[in-house]
């Protein structure tokens, strides 16, 4: 019935593309067919139909003795009007396949748009798992990558015993480095009292020198003064 129904519309969609018919055009049409005026040969079989009963009304109103000719025209209207019927019902079956085949169509464009409407939800529905999928596979590429990082690393036994050994290098550093703050401030007191005793020797020397100097000058002095004295004692001695 589906396929029916989209074959028939496709028919109906290529006649509206084709030929358009306006409201009078339609109204022609629609009195054609009510009155059977239109034949592709002969008279119009409402025509035909309409002048059998006048001959008949027509014979029956005469008052000659007419009976085999009054039955033979109700014979013939009759067989006219049978003739005449038959498109009618024709006509009426074509009707009532079309009203069928209307509600058909009816039914199978709620069908449609119910479709649509649902594949329009399931299209939504479709984009919001679509993005949640997106965001999963970005979760998994980033759990992935981290997991080839911790994979790259050494195992935790031997990172514990490189941190073992880091710790007890930063022990012995920190041991030998209060050694040598030792050390450092033991030569630094050492090299303080030296330089003491070295301004102390300076400050000796010093004294030592000017108290020779003196020395040297009151030597100098007496013998200068000696001198004149053996002087003055050969003038007088040689006065003499």
């Amino acid at each position: 019935m589906l396929v029916k129904g989209r074959k028939v519309a496709g028919r109906g969609e290529a006649m509206t593309a084709h030929y358009a018919f306006g409201p009078e055009d339609d109204t022609i049409i629609k009195h054609r067919l009510l009155t059977r005026t239109t034949t592709t040969r002969g008279e119009p079989p409402l025509k035909k139909l309409q002048k059998k009963f006048t001959s008949f009304t027509l014979e029956i109103e005469k008052d000659a003795d007419n009976y085999n000719d009054c039955e033979r025209l109700s014979k013939a209207f009759l067989q006219e009007m049978t003739t005449f019927e038959i498109p009618l019902l024709k006509s009426k079956a074509v009707i009532d396949a079309n009203l069928r085949e209307k509600e058909n169509f009816t039914e199978l464009k709620d069908d449609i748009n119910r479709m649509i409407l649902q594949a329009q939800a399931d299209i939504e529905d479709l984009k919001k798992q679509l993005e949640e999928s997106k965001i999963e596979r970005q979760h998994k590429e980033e759990c992935e990558a981290i997991r080839r990082l911790i994979a790259m690393q050494p195992p935790r036994s031997e990172t514990e015993k490189i941190i073992s050994e880091l710790e007890n290098e930063i022990a012995a550093l920190e041991a030998e480095n209060t050694a040598g703050s030792r050390t450092l401030e033991l030569r630094k007191k050492q090299f303080a009292l030296l330089l003491h005793v070295v301004d102390e020797l300076q400050n000796t020397i010093e004294e030592d020198q000017k108290n020779l100097i003196e020395e040297m000058r009151s030597l100098t002095e007496e013998h200068k003064n000696g001198m004149e004295d053996g002087v003055g004692v050969s003038e007088a001695m040689a006065v003499d």
